[in-house]
């Protein structure tokens, strides 16, 4: 940390540090190129300038985390931004509501597939495409809604 004197009193006030692009990079195992990216789509800010190099700031990590974490949850850049640029709380919860009842409706399509190959793994017929049951469970898909058992 740098420190410089406070020319209006006699303490001294500490600088935060800066960090390069590379640096931020290095700290969360990502390629420069990808916090360039970030700032041309705007979820990240421009970094300052110092010489003509990108420096970052302390709270640039807090944002790199999160857009990492967003991505992990399958959110796209553009709401990912959506979400750190809310205008208020209450906002951006309502984003995240929305996002979680999407992983609600996808997580309930990736179930239904997983019973579908399960039965075809699992059935007793020598074609489990002409399987009653398989059949039911292709309904289920065409129509989006269960079908009855006969």
């Amino acid at each position: 940390m740098k420190s410089t004197p406070n020319s209006k009193a006699d303490t001294t006030v500490t600088e935060e540090p800066e960090l390069t692009i590379g640096q931020l990079a290095a700290r969360f195992g990502l390629a420069s190129h990808v916090l360039r990216h970030w700032e041309g789509v705007g979820v990240i800010a421009p970094a300052e300038r110092v010489n003509g190099r990108r420096r970052y700031r302390e709270w640039h990590l807090a944002r790199v985390a999160m857009i990492i974490r967003c991505k992990e949850a399958g959110l796209s850049l553009d709401q990912i931004r959506a979400i750190l640029d809310a205008p208020n709380g209450q906002a951006r919860k309502q984003l995240l509501r929305e996002h979680r009842d999407e992983l609600e409706r996808r997580i309930a399509a990736i179930r239904a597939s997983k019973e579908m190959v399960e039965h075809g793994i699992d059935c007793p017929a020598g074609d489990f495409t002409q399987c009653p049951k398989f059949l039911r469970l292709v309904d289920e898909l065409v129509t989006g809604r269960p079908s009855r058992d006969d």
